[in-house]
């Protein structure tokens, strides 16, 4: 299988209002798979628009801060699809559905590349980053994970945080951080003693 790797995807629904969700990406030759979860905004503009912009950032603000609640980040219109780009990404790519694979869960989406622009250079991803990603992966999981996988997880990915984060990515690990209580309260689950 494909590496996956982790995107934000702009869609924009009927009504013109623009959607941004964290999604993991699989590329097969100039080919792009997105496998969204059901129910999910991201589905639904795809399947009516039949297009999407797959946006590559280093602002980890953007998947801390759509897994808990921000999702209204700038966007500037794309160029040849009807669709919007992050104004925050150092490249994005225009996407056209080619082929729709449907599934109870999770339906496979093959998206073609239209366009393809790169904006900034990529400078690297420093380990805070990559710890708040898989940090936005696990909150975005808490419903199906036990309490101890997450609180082991995070607690391990604290060390990449403390060693390694600038201003940007201490506020995505907060944010992070707040979901996970707020969950617990909700489910009345508390914190696992370390």
């Amino acid at each position: 299988m494909p590496q996956i790797f982790e995107t934000l995807v702009t869609t924009v629904g009927a009504d013109g209002r623009v959607n941004c969700a964290p999604l993991g990406a699989r590329y097969i030759s100039e080919d792009v798979l997105l496998s969204p979860f059901k129910p999910s905004i991201t589905l639904d503009n795809i399947l009516a628009s039949g297009c999407a912009v797959l946006n590559l950032s280093t602002d980890v603000r953007i998947f801390a801060g759509c897994v808990t609640g921000r999702r209204d980040w700038p966007t500037v219109p794309a160029e040849r699809i009807v669709g919007r780009r992050l104004l925050a990404a150092q490249a994005h790519v225009e996407l056209r559905l080619l082929r729709h694979v449907d599934d109870a869960q999770r339906p496979v989406l093959h998206m073609g590349r239209v366009c393809a622009r790169t904006h900034a250079a990529f400078a690297g991803f420093s380990r805070a980053q990559a710890a708040v990603i898989e940090g936005a992966v696990l909150v975005s999981r808490l419903a199906m994970l036990p309490a101890e996988k997450v609180d082991a997880e995070l607690a391990y990915l604290q060390i990449a945080i403390d060693k390694t984060a600038g201003p940007d990515e201490l506020e995505a690990w907060r944010w992070l951080g707040e979901a996970v209580q707020a969950f617990r309260r909700r489910v009345g689950q508390s914190r696992v003693p370390a």
